[in-house]
């Protein structure tokens, strides 16, 4: 079910991209709140699992508007030299997304009924596409910015065209390359933290969700703390220094000789991920600026393509290696990308 949801969020960003710069980012991303509040309420009412599997990959879809045409608005209307710290005070609401989904996944498992974060979250969503159409109305004409590029011609027809576009310039394809090879060997680990601190440690499925939580803290600090390390590190040093962190926390998570290790792993694996993946959103925001939807929908795409290979990856490695070998191996290879980034970024102005 994890890879089916990735892969339709990953590959419906490619129709939301150029959606948002035609229509207007702010309300495709109402209408698609909306219809992933529909979507998600079909997973609570689903009376088999192919239902199940089907509804999921509509929520999947329809949910893949919202983050990245959220990027692509704030680099519509928030100047580039002001754009990090904006984006990782954005990145609150993922954060708390994130780690509130893993904890209550786990409370889930243990105490409730698999349907009740469906109808939970289905009802938020609701809630949230209301204040989003408010808020739409009340936007100043510069916020509803459509690419010019976008104004005329069908918008399915200009897709190819679109993404055409942002795929000539090289540095957009080391950022693509970049963010798929993270998700990949972050997030099919990750997806296996509360599992590994299970089975190696006899905790609670809810107590081991309760310390992946951690994570969202570290990525709070980061936000917390970005307007005094943008400066200080810069670009090319939050990329390093965040791998860097990464790396050892799941190194802490996976080898770890018991399961408190986890907590100063989980939290500091949150703040390197956050300082990395904050370099890459930064640039993904103008890697194209006159088709910036799609371009920061291909961003999001390749992302959570990644994500999907990597938890299928990760699967097929924890049955043969073992969870802490599978988040070990992880450890390096998000070692090696943010290196290989961090060089690259630093021959570029």
């Amino acid at each position: 079910m994890i890879s089916f949801f990735s892969i339709a969020y990953g590959l419906a960003q490619l129709l939301f991209g150029p959606l948002g710069d035609r229509f207007g980012k702010y309300r495709v991303i109402a209408c698609a709140t909306l219809a992933c509040a529909a979507a998600t309420l079909l997973c609570g009412v689903a009376w088999s699992f192919p239902a199940l599997l089907a509804a999921r990959v509509l929520a999947g879809a329809t949910a893949a508007a919202i983050i990245p045409l959220s990027m692509a608005w704030i680099g519509d209307v928030v100047a580039y030299d002001e754009r990090q710290p904006v984006l990782a005070r954005f990145l609150i609401g993922q954060i708390v997304g994130l780690a509130g989904g893993v904890w209550f996944g786990g409370f889930t498992a243990d105490h409730l009924s698999w349907r009740a974060p469906y109808f939970v979250i289905a009802a938020l969503l609701v809630a949230i596409s209301a204040a989003l159409f408010a808020l739409n109305r009340r936007l100043p004409p510069r916020a509803r910015h459509l690419s010019k590029a976008a104004e005329s011609g069908s918008a399915l027809g200009r897709i190819a065209a679109d993404f055409g576009h942002v795929l000539e310039h090289r540095w957009a394809r080391v950022i693509l390359v970049t963010v798929f090879l993270e998700g990949m060997l972050l997030y099919g680990p990750f997806a296996f933290f509360p599992a590994h601190l299970h089975r190696s440690f006899g905790i609670a499925l809810s107590f081991a969700g309760s310390l992946v939580m951690l994570y969202g803290f570290g990525g709070l600090l980061f936000a917390t703390t970005s307007s005094r390390l943008v400066p200080l590190l810069g670009e090319v040093g939050l990329a390093r220094w965040g791998g860097v962190l990464l790396s050892l926390a799941m190194l802490a998570v996976g080898l770890g000789p018991a399961w408190w290790w986890a907590i100063p792993g989980c939290l500091i694996a949150g703040l390197g991920f956050y300082m990395l993946h904050n370099t890459l959103q930064i640039n993904a925001t103008q890697m194209a600026p006159e088709r910036r939807g799609a371009a920061v929908a291909s961003f999001a795409s390749s992302f959570f393509l990644g994500q999907s290979a990597g938890v299928t990856i990760a699967g097929a490695a924890a049955e043969r290696f073992g969870t802490a070998g599978t988040i070990a191996g992880g450890a390096l290879g998000v070692l090696a990308v943010a290196m290989v980034f961090g060089a690259l970024r630093a021959r570029r102005p």
